[in-house]
């Protein structure tokens, strides 16, 4: 939920802009979830299985978001554009030809290639995201209490 809310919201999303911050955290907040739950330390393939989950998740709720924003601020993006080039009267034909092809709003081809590229990105970002949880929020439990016992060098 945290990777598709966050990668989905208009401003916010460009935090992933910055290393895929929202995709990497998002890995890194469902191990460490696990780890919390499970009152053990994970393996680093157990944390990016987890954070690769949680990125393919964060594709598909990514995607209602997508669209439903992109049907709401599509006339407002349009409107903006239009009012853009109409103000721009030295501007070039070719950026004005840009212009008025990016004022249509979200198109279905554009949600697509989003939705393979959260889907992608996300899987592999989150699983990154996973690994460093793992390896960060490491459990030592004593043996006593069923940690894992490694017996002493010889000498």
């Amino acid at each position: 939920m945290f990777i598709g809310v966050l990668s989905g919201l208009p401003f916010v999303s460009a935090g992933n802009c910055c290393c895929c911050m929202w995709m990497v955290s998002g890995g890194a907040l469902a191990a460490y979830l696990e780890i919390q739950q499970k009152n053990r330390s994970l393996t680093a393939g157990e944390g990016a299985a987890i954070g690769a989950l949680s990125g393919v998740i964060g594709a598909f709720v990514w995607i209602p978001i997508a669209v439903a924003l992109a049907l709401l601020l599509g006339p407002l993006q349009r409107a903006v554009f239009e009012e853009f080039a109409r103000n721009a009267r030295d501007m070039p034909p070719e950026a004005r030809e840009f212009l008025e092809n990016m004022g249509g709003g979200g198109t279905a081809v554009g949600t697509v290639f989003g939705f393979i590229f959260q889907l992608f990105a996300g899987a592999i970002f989150a699983a990154i995201g996973g690994v460093l949880s793992a390896a960060y929020f490491k459990k030592e439990v004593p043996p006593a209490l069923g940690g894992d016992w490694v017996p002493p060098l010889p000498q």
